[in-house]
């Protein structure tokens, strides 16, 4: 294997501190050629790069014009830049590099120490950052990205019939998203950054009433979080089923060939399913594993991701509606501050009274950070169906090798390719076995002064030896929701492929993203390998209502599947209590 990827970017000397902490939760995979260059390179960081300026933390002149120093992609894998993100606690007075390392890292012990650069004190910038954090801490709404809502919407409500498109016609349509992904990541990096904001300030809060689980508490069932929004809706769906024989019928025969089944049938229940069902799909078919990836199958590509999520969602009992959890936690959030408020006015501090407000309006910051997240991914999806249909009219023509081929492309190659698609059949196919290889690679968490090892020299997914848990042994990570949950410890590789679930399992998972949202609905607790205090598996779990412990390194494969344990999501500890399912 080459020592690089034709994709690679060359490692900044200025910020040449990277790591793949959140990065693995947006990008698990290595991405393709073109899911990396048409709506990355030339789209999405390029809006990172101006949301960032926007916040006030960063001047544009600093940032390469054609690659920003925002993130960086090393064997196919995307990098977020920690220096580059460590820079908003260095010109923040609202936050600090370790509250910044916590949310991102939450104590990995290999993370990079800060080293001052000449370049990092911007004075000039104290002007725009403190009335940023005056928008930070005074938002409550926020128009803006509500509109960009209702604008994807109708991106997907306005897609054209794509088969009847030419080859010409259906890379404009592509090439239409691209502008919009910079503008809608532009507003994505603002609360993205700014979600930090308000668990730094309740921690120290937390801290000075003597209550460490303030920051936890006060961002638990917010509401209104969109990337929860596919789990409330097929909630719904899954009591649909459990009210009507065939339909849970249909479901107890299997997901595979579920809709064919349901269409032959000619009664009111399969009809009012099916409606339901591609109304959900239009509503959320951008959604599914790794949909940040073009190339990356989604709930409308493969329905039967989203149907098998259903199916075990149904498993769950009514009273664990997540209305019901959500309404619990928000209940609990409304009386804690309360709580909290009067324990602050005990200390008579006028200013530390007005911080704590602040720091209460600050935490919508992670409802806008989800619903930005989510705008990104409809447009990244109406990218992603038009290239599917070149893919698939070219491998019928016979000029690529497979539909997937088309993702070996590059960027600046799509216009060439309509143009003499026969010419690039070998270099896809040589390109896509390359590409493969990657998946295998275990790509470094740290990339630390540059230094990116060669491909070579990276291992092979799986092959360090991880000891398995006994019973008795504690796994620390990070407090993610508070709350104690026993139960069984269920290992959760691949959210499309959920069947060992059980209703009230606690699901032990790699990362996870807005896919794995539904399954959330049939789990007891969550333990996550990686994550910090603004991961997705804690913003959902809030939402939720439900444990979770976060950064449990090697959770996956130190938890033996089928073990009973114990999750306490105040203190963050995983007790194995039996390897084989008993308790003693």
């Amino acid at each position: 294997m080459e020592d690089r990827w034709i994709t690679d970017w060359p490692a900044s000397e200025r910020w040449p501190h990277y790591t793949r902490a959140n990065a693995g939760e947006v990008l698990p995979t290595p991405a393709s050629p073109l899911g990396q260059q048409f709506s990355w390179d030339n789209a999405i960081v390029k809006g990172w790069r101006d949301g960032y300026v926007r916040s006030g933390n960063y001047s544009l002149d600093e940032f390469d014009p054609d690659l920003p120093e925002t993130v960086g992609f090393f064997g196919g894998y995307m990098y977020i830049n920690l220096a580059n993100v460590r820079m908003q606690g260095v010109r923040s007075p609202a936050v600090t590099i370790e509250q910044l390392d916590l949310a991102f890292f939450g104590g990995h012990p290999d993370v990079p120490q800060y080293v001052p650069h000449p370049l990092d004190e911007r004075p000039d910038l104290m002007e725009n950052i403190g009335a940023h954090l005056g928008w930070l801490m005074t938002t409550s709404e926020w128009p803006e990205i509500d509109q960009e809502k209702v604008e994807t919407i109708a991106l997907r409500a306005a897609r054209p019939d794509l088969a009847a498109l030419s080859d010409a016609e259906l890379v404009a349509h592509a090439r239409s998203t691209q502008p919009m992904l910079q503008k809608l990541f532009e507003s994505h990096a603002i609360p993205s950054s700014g979600s930090g904001v308000a668990p730094g300030i309740l921690f120290a809060i937390g801290e000075a009433i003597g209550d460490p689980t303030v920051p936890m508490k006060l961002v638990a069932g917010i509401g209104d979080v969109d990337s929860a929004e596919p789990g409330y809706r097929l909630w719904d769906l899954s009591r649909n089923v459990n009210a009507s024989d065939e339909l849970t019928a249909a479901f107890d025969a299997g997901v595979d060939g579920l809709l064919d089944r349901l269409a032959a049938s000619d009664s009111d229940d399969a009809k009012t399913f099916l409606a339901d069902w591609s109304t959900f799909i239009t509503d959320f078919g951008s959604r599914g594993p790794n949909e940040w990836e073009m190339s990356s199958d989604t709930w409308e590509t493969k329905p039967e991701m989203a149907l098998a999520v259903l199916e075990r969602a149904r498993t769950q009992a009514d009273d664990e509606s997540p209305t019901n959890r959500n309404k619990a936690r928000a209940d609990e959030r409304l009386a804690l501050i309360e709580e909290v408020r009067a324990k602050v006015a005990e200390f008579g501090d006028d200013e530390l009274a007005g911080t704590y407000e602040a720091a209460i309006v600050a935490t919508n910051q992670l409802k806008f950070r989800e619903r930005t997240k989510t705008n990104i991914v409809r447009a990244v999806h109406e990218g992603r169906m038009a290239f599917r249909e070149l893919g698939r009219r070219h491998t019928e023509a016979g000029n690529i090798g497979q539909a997937e081929h088309i993702w070996m492309l590059l960027d600046a190659e799509i216009e060439p390719f309509i143009a003499d698609p026969g010419s690039f059949t070998q270099t896809l196919a040589d390109r896509y076995t390359t590409w493969q290889k990657l998946w295998d690679l275990e790509p470094p968490f740290f990339i630390k002064d540059g230094h990116v090892p060669p491909l070579g020299e990276w291992p092979q997914k799986g092959a360090a030896d991880v000891a398995t848990a006994t019973a008795g042994d504690v796994l620390q990570g990070v407090p993610g929701c508070p709350g104690t949950v026993r139960g069984t410890a269920r290992v959760i590789l691949d959210p499309s492929d959920p069947s060992a679930l059980e209703a009230g399992d606690i699901m032990i998972a790699p990362v996870t993203d807005p896919a794995w949202t539904p399954l959330f609905l049939a789990s007891g607790g969550v333990v996550v390998n990686v994550g910090g205090q603004i991961s997705h598996a804690i913003i959902v779990s809030r939402e939720l209502g439900l444990p979770c412990v976060v950064s449990v390194e090697d959770a996956t494969s130190k938890i033996p599947d089928g073990a009973t344990i114990e999750v306490d999501g105040a203190t963050g500890q995983v007790t194995v209590i039996s390897i084989d399912g008993t308790e003693s």
